[in-house]
């Protein structure tokens, strides 16, 4: 439903990529800043502390300062501004409003692993890498001056990636070998001591290979799921700079290799890490606006705004939603849930919780749109009334329909209140008032209606899903009649029309009125994109008050492809 029951390939692009504020000064940052960039820095944080905080002391070149003092400036800011919307406010007993539950379990994170390549992949080719410029004083040369530009990756693989749910704190994706090949164009020039000034410009490579580990963090932000993966740390195993040819001298080339390094590798860890941290959040945003729109037609709709902040155990992920119907002026309250995480099992990859309160509300919204409505006639009408050919059915046949035939004639069918439903161990048990209405059109005469009946239905059905359609199937019912009024027995005598009535709504009335239902809502769903989806052995499954659907599934790999296309053109 959110990302806590999609996010095993939820990776992401760059927070921190619009920089502003560039007067902001930090070459001398805080204690509370340098906490902030210790991810990035590594365990050069520490010579930073020892330097008093001055990041010149590291050998920072002046340009790279100053992007520092534009990107570290909005940093802290935009901490700040994270941490005060990342509050929700939440009930003292969150799991009483809780209208739906998602839980994905272990299996289910390391599925959607399988993914986090391609992810990783798209947030180390979409990182804008900055240019990188500086200067050194060497010995009878004077300053050599250097660019390197147009910096970007041009090829790609990752060996193996891992994920690990760490209980109460965060889902742990350890990517290992990461082989990046970089290319760019390197300038530089010198001033001699005999004022002999040099500038050349030459083609580069980087080859690295890079460990990356991604702490995922899950929180509550504007009531909805978001993911947090600035935890992210990249270890270069290799770093090596490749110049066009290998012709340029070597002290030149063992130059740059030195004294770039520290500086490539905290741009790269910068980028590379602020990309995955937006994308992270654009995926988590992308996930809640999919599980919106599912639970969206027209103007019913089911709040899915979280109920408790989302949940990493060891085994599972797990998010917990309001499930209020909304529509129109229709109000929706719900205090009394009857949710406990015991009621899921962890046997499955992937699990859905529905109380008893959000089906009741979505078929309450469904009367008020009027969509309880059901017109029936010819062909249809005909294998209703003639279920079985007997004398009592020919009787009842003549009276109602007084010899007009079934194609000038129409019957209409519509519930007169809400519908009541009760979850039970057996199955979904629903309870109508409906009105049936049989009319007739005689040729050249008035329309005439023969049969107006008002009766309450009580049904119980056991839903399944299987080939991608669901599937109902009508246990027991219960038919009382309320109303009855018909033209041919205007006393109401005369048993026979009803008796008739009651055997033709059992038998063929009220698995007509299923196999109306039974298309509409998978085509309901397929065109939110479930038919997508491989969905092995699915099961739905009714106890006291709550229906459970739990199933095992494959990622349907072309949507993560769709997302990240889409995505990253804007």
């Amino acid at each position: 439903m959110t990302l806590g029951c999609h996010v095993g390939a939820t990776l992401v692009r760059h927070l921190l990529s619009l920089y502003v504020l560039p007067t902001f000064n930090c070459s001398f940052i805080t204690q509370y800043q340098l906490a902030a960039v210790q991810p990035v820095l590594g365990h050069h944080a520490a010579r930073l502390e020892k330097s008093g905080g001055s990041l010149r002391m590291l050998g920072f070149p002046q340009r790279v300062l100053l992007a520092g003092r534009m990107r570290l400036g909005t940093f802290g800011i935009l901490l700040v501004l994270v941490h005060a919307s990342a509050d929700c406010e939440f009930g003292p007993f969150p799991y009483s409003v809780t209208g739906i539950v998602c839980r994905m379990t272990k299996p289910a994170a390391l599925l959607l692993n399988q993914e986090t390549a391609q992810v990783i992949q798209a947030a180390f080719r979409n990182a804008k890498f900055p240019n990188i410029t500086g200067e050194r004083s060497m010995r009878l040369l004077g300053k050599v001056a250097y660019a390197l530009t147009n910096i970007q990756v041009n090829d790609l693989s990752i060996e193996q990636s891992e994920v690990e749910l760490k209980e109460n704190k965060a889902i742990h994706i350890a990517i290992k070998n990461v082989t990046a090949f970089f290319k760019g164009t390197l300038t530089y020039g010198y001033a001699g001591a005999w004022f002999l000034q040099l500038f050349h410009s030459v083609d580069f490579e980087i080859e690295s290979s890079i460990d990356l580990q991604i702490n995922i963090k899950l929180m509550c932000q504007k009531d909805q799921v978001a993911a947090d993966a600035s935890d992210c740390y990249l270890a270069f195993h290799k770093l090596t700079l490749h110049l066009q040819g290998d012709k340029e001298p070597g002290w030149l080339k063992q130059l740059f290799t030195d004294f770039i390094s520290f500086t490539l590798k905290l741009v790269l860890k910068s980028e590379v890490c602020n990309e995955i941290n937006f994308l992270a959040q654009v995926l988590a945003n992308f996930v809640h606006d999919l599980a919106a729109n599912f639970v969206r037609d027209e103007d019913i709709s089911v709040d899915i705004s979280l109920a408790s902040v989302p949940l990493i155990k060891a085994n599972y992920l797990e998010s917990h939603h309001k499930g209020l119907v909304l529509y129109k002026n229709y109000s929706d309250v719900f205090s009394d849930s009857v949710f406990s995480p015991s009621l899921l099992t962890e046997s499955r990859m992937l699990y859905f919780w529905l109380s008893e309160h959000t089906l009741n509300s979505l078929a309450s919204a469904a009367f008020l749109d009027k969509r309880l409505v059901l017109t029936i006639r010819g062909e249809k009408l005909q294998a209703l009334f003639e279920m079985e050919d007997t004398e009592a059915q020919r009787k009842a046949v003549q009276m109602i329909f007084q010899g007009t035939s079934y194609n000038d004639s129409v019957a209409k069918v519509w519930s007169l209140a809400h519908p009541q439903i009760s979850v039970q161990p057996e199955g979904t048990v629903v309870t109508s008032l409906v009105a049936v209405e049989v009319s007739i059109f005689p040729p050249g005469e008035e329309s005439l209606m023969v049969l107006y009946v008002e009766k309450e239905i009580t049904v119980t059905i056991q839903a399944a899903y299987a080939e991608k359609k669901l599937i109902l199937h009508p246990l027991d019912s219960r038919i009382e009649f309320k109303v009855f009024k018909c033209t041919a027995d205007p006393s109401g005598n005369d048993p026979s029309i009803r008796n008739f009535l009651n055997a033709m709504i059992s038998v063929v009335g009220i698995p007509e009125v299923i196999s109306r239902i039974e298309p509409a809502l998978t085509s309901l769903m397929n065109s939110k994109g479930l038919h997508l989806f491989e969905i092995r052995n699915p099961e739905i499954i009714t106890r006291k008050g709550y229906v459970i659907v739990q199933l095992d599934f494959s990622f349907p790999n072309h949507l993560l492809l769709d997302f990240l296309e889409k995505r990253l053109q804007n």
